[in-house]
């Protein structure tokens, strides 16, 4: 059975007269928290996604990003706290919470032996039905025109994912939330699955999306979420984010990496140490130059000078890497977790 995430049902009577939902926010969060027994999942984090925009929950394995995510779909009750979805609450509202909102937690499953358009009609059927030409409109939006009528167990992974995107978008949805949608995606996949999401957003979508993948993050979303254990480590603009983020690294391996030390002491807008078998240098771009030429000049042999990891990915790793007393995260079984 498919697990995409949707409304199945037309809105009740009652449904249909909660107030309209509130300008501003597609997902408000204050203060929620998730206990399971003695592990707490999700720690009193508040989080606001602004409407319009493509917002990034970001964090290891672990770290609270798909509890969060059943809780915002009312998979899972939150213990504390307040969640609003466009306005409206599982406590207030009900099942109206989820009016205007799709997407999948994992990986989207479908019927293998049957085409990506049967699956969507039957899925459209299911959700008491769609707009004439709805199911064609969709997947043109996700590029699968062509390959509609190919039965799904022919499908990549990443048309497969695709497909998921085409099913949450059936009832037009004012937000959509994509669980990992890259995870598992050759480097092709995910090129087309960010410009997919790319797409959505330049047509005004809210697109809420999870990931571990720093990368992944930076190129599609305007905010980011990260979260560490059950809590926030940063929440606010990409653009912030990469504000603090430490310079590039670049990593050096010479003939004497202890000398090539000591010609670092003192170097303005310069900052050596050890990285493992390499010595990690972080600099300007001029700053780096000239401390390699000092290098060379000191008679030291360069044996590899290569870029570290990415400024924000860096970063990324400094807020959400445990501290050595810590240990790794746990998931809801109590088991260790290990990003």
């Amino acid at each position: 059975m498919p697990t995409v995430v949707r409304v199945t049902s037309e809105p009740t009577t009652a449904e249909r007269a909660v107030a309209a939902p509130r300008a501003g926010w597609a997902v408000r969060a204050e203060g929620l928290t998730k206990r399971y027994g003695t592990l707490t999942a999700v720690d009193g984090i508040s989080v606001h996604v602004a409407e319009g925009e493509v917002h990034g929950m970001l964090g290891p394995n672990g770290a609270g990003k798909t509890t969060f995510l059943r809780m915002l779909f009312g998979l899972v009750r939150p213990d504390a706290g307040v969640l609003e979805v466009l306005g409206r609450s599982w406590s207030r509202d009900g099942n109206a919470t989820l009016d205007g909102v799709a997407g999948f937690l994992e990986s989207p499953r479908f019927y293998p032996y049957l085409s990506g358009r049967r699956n969507l009609q039957l899925l459209a059927g299911l959700d008491g039905g769609t707009a004439p030409g709805r199911v064609e409109e969709v997947l043109d939006v996700v590029d699968l025109t062509g390959r509609e009528t190919e039965a799904v167990a022919g499908y990549s992974f990443g048309m497969r994912q695709r497909l998921g995107v085409a099913a949450s978008l059936l009832r037009d949805p004012r937000l959509l939330v994509l669980d990992e949608p890259a995870n598992g995606l050759d480097p092709a996949g995910i090129r087309d699955m960010r410009a997919l999401v790319a797409r959505l957003a330049a047509s005004g979508l809210t697109v809420l999306l999870s990931s571990h993948d720093m990368d992944e993050v930076e190129q599609v979303c305007d905010d980011v979420t990260i979260m560490k254990r059950g809590s926030v480590a940063h929440h606010g603009p990409i653009a912030e984010l990469r504000r603090q983020a430490p310079p590039q690294a670049h990593l050096l391996r010479t003939s004497d990496d202890t000398r090539a030390l000591e010609l670092a002491q003192g170097r303005p807008g310069l900052e050596v140490a050890r990285a493992g078998a390499e010595l990690a240098v972080r600099g300007t771009q001029g700053a780096v130059d000239l401390y390699v030429s000092v290098v060379v000049r000191a008679g030291l042999a360069v044996r590899s000078l290569t870029l570290g990891e990415a400024p924000l990915e860096a970063l990324f790793f400094l807020l959400t890497e445990p501290a050595p007393a810590e240990g790794p995260p746990a998931g809801p079984d109590g088991q260790e977790v290990h990003p």
